[in-house]
């Protein structure tokens, strides 16, 4: 939610040689709000009207992108508001991409819209001609209105929007300041809500990002000069993923890949390229809880769906992955990418509460590989040999080399001895600074967790000969692993010391490192923890 934009909006205005706002409490704008993908315009009703319980006649604007239309959410907004006959304001942002580029009936029905400019050219011309007939009295303004809506008619038929209830606006040129000024002042005016649909250029002022903006969604540091990273991308855990899940394919032909407009940002730009076309590989767009279905479908057609998406947006399909896949017992397989702390996306993004969830949901099978080999080892053991909903979670960025030649073995646990009385227990990216951290203490065993749903009974078993029992977790505490293997521990009647380090919260935007050290989830916090 952007607050405080009426300002800025304002300055601009100025900036342009648009004369301000009106001072009046019923002219501004109250609230401006850029939704998490398809909910804004949701957020953006459910202001309006908390506004109008107070008797405020403030105005609300709503900002959704193009991408966000494959949402199901932004249509329950749309029809919700749509009814309502309230002077909402919806600027729909049409740069045709999401993260990949847009894909499907939504993109194709909006590049007709954007290619169809005879009624909007001529809407401009019946407009300066009714406005210059004198109004001589209420016969007359009712032709000129309904002459208006013939013309229109006979021109091109209504949009989508404006058979919902909308007063429609545009396609403008989104980066036509004065212009865009112009038509919120018309739409403020409205009776109803409004569309405002605007083109712009994603990456808009920076040529590398124009010419590249799937690329530029979300970057490292790099050469603002040159547009280049500061340090060589090489492989990482998606990469890796997307690699072997192309050779996979190659020698199973029920294997088929979905992604959420996600091609690039999950690996799957390879599998694209080689059966985009082929009826095996499947762009869904930003429509996580439709693809969690479509993957169950595709199973129950002989089919084995692997459905790759990032930790945060698997949290939508949540009802699809216990009614549609769970309690079918379909055998689904997911890619849950940027699991764990991610870094610079965002508090939003992070994908700490995914091992939680699912270890909910019966008949689920999650893996979490530390370094590349096993993450190959476990996704092919997700597709050729699994039942059931599969999956395999891995961190955002590469492995790391603390643990990079760490041998892949066919257990669900690993034990690393070091002669102590104490278990260190973890899995993922956590096991290289677990390493570290026991390296120090020189007094602590390392329980490597290979699956992590469901908790293997001999592991638990494992754990109950150590004097004391420490668990580090990326992921939520209330609900986590940790939190439920120490009540197998407990219900086992283990009366040694226990303690867990996860996390308790939200996690703000900082770098994943940053992040890590402030959770005392990093080497030298777990450390500290295993001295306590």
């Amino acid at each position: 939610m952007l607050t405080d934009r009426f300002d800025r909006f304002s300055t601009i205005r100025q900036e342009n040689g648009i004369s301000g706002f009106p001072k009046t409490q019923e002219s501004r704008y109250d609230s401006f709000i850029s939704g998490h993908a398809s909910t804004s315009v949701a957020v953006a009703q459910g202001l309006k009207c908390a506004m109008e319980q107070k008797g405020s006649r403030n105005f609300v604007v709503a900002v959704i992108g193009d991408g966000s239309l494959t949402g199901g959410m932004a249509y329950e907004g749309l029809n919700n508001v749509g009814k309502s006959g309230q002077n909402l304001i919806i600027v729909l942002n049409d740069n045709e991409m999401s993260i990949s580029k847009n894909d499907g009936a939504v993109s194709r029905y909006l590049s007709k819209i954007r290619s169809t400019p005879k009624y909007f050219k001529a809407k401009k011309n019946i407009q300066k001609a009714v406005l210059s007939v004198p109004v001589v009295g209420e016969p007359v303004r009712d032709f000129i209105s309904g002459s208006k809506t013939m013309i229109k008619q006979a021109l091109y038929p209504s949009t989508f929007f404006e058979e919902l209830g909308f007063t429609y606006f545009g396609p403008l040129d989104g980066h036509n300041i004065k212009s865009l000024c112009n038509v919120f002042e018309e739409a403020k005016v409205t009776n109803g809500p409004s569309i405002i649909h605007i083109k712009t250029q994603k990456g808009k002022g920076y040529s590398f990002a124009e010419k590249n903006p799937g690329a530029y969604h979300g970057v490292s540091k790099f050469d603002i000069k040159t547009g280049e990273p500061l340090k060589s991308a090489g492989d990482n855990f998606s990469t890796v993923f997307g690699s072997e899940l192309l050779k996979l394919a190659e020698n199973n032909h029920k294997i088929c890949a979905i992604t959420a407009a996600m091609e690039h940002g999950t690996g799957l730009q390879y599998f694209s390229r080689r059966y985009k076309n082929t009826g095996r590989y499947y762009d869904i767009g930003i429509a996580e809880e439709f693809g969690v279905t479509f993957a169950s479908a595709l199973c129950a057609g002989g089919m084995t769906p692997v459905f790759a998406i990032y930790s945060t947006f698997l949290q939508r399909a949540y009802d699809q992955l216990i009614h549609d896949a769970a309690i079918e017992k379909r055998h689904i397989v997911l890619g849950i990418d940027r699991a764990g702390i991610v870094g610079d996306d965002g508090e939003t993004h992070q994908g700490i509460f995914d091992a939680a969830f699912l270890s909910t949901v019966p008949g689920v099978t999650l893996f979490a590989p530390s370094n590349y080999a096993e993450l190959r080892q476990m996704l092919g053991v997700c597709v050729n040999s699994g039942e059931g909903i599969m999956a395999v979670r891995y961190p955002r960025g590469s492995e790391d080399s603390r643990c990079a030649e760490y041998k892949p073995t066919d257990d669900s646990f690993d034990i690393i001895k070091n002669g102590g009385r104490q278990l260190l227990i973890t899995y993922g990216r956590t096991f290289a600074d677990a390493l570290t951290a026991a390296e120090k203490d020189g007094n602590t065993d390392i329980l490597k967790l290979n699956r992590i749903i469901p908790i293997d009974e001999k592991a638990v078993l494992a754990a109950m000969d150590y004097d004391r029992v420490v668990f580090a977790e990326e992921g939520i505490k209330t609900g986590g692993i940790a939190m439920q293997f120490m009540a197998e521990l407990m219900l086992k009647g283990y009366k040694g010391r226990t303690a867990v380090r996860a996390i308790n919260d939200f996690v703000a935007q900082s770098s994943i490192q940053s992040a890590l050290k402030k959770l005392k989830l990093d080497a030298d916090g777990i450390a500290e923890l295993l001295k306590e």
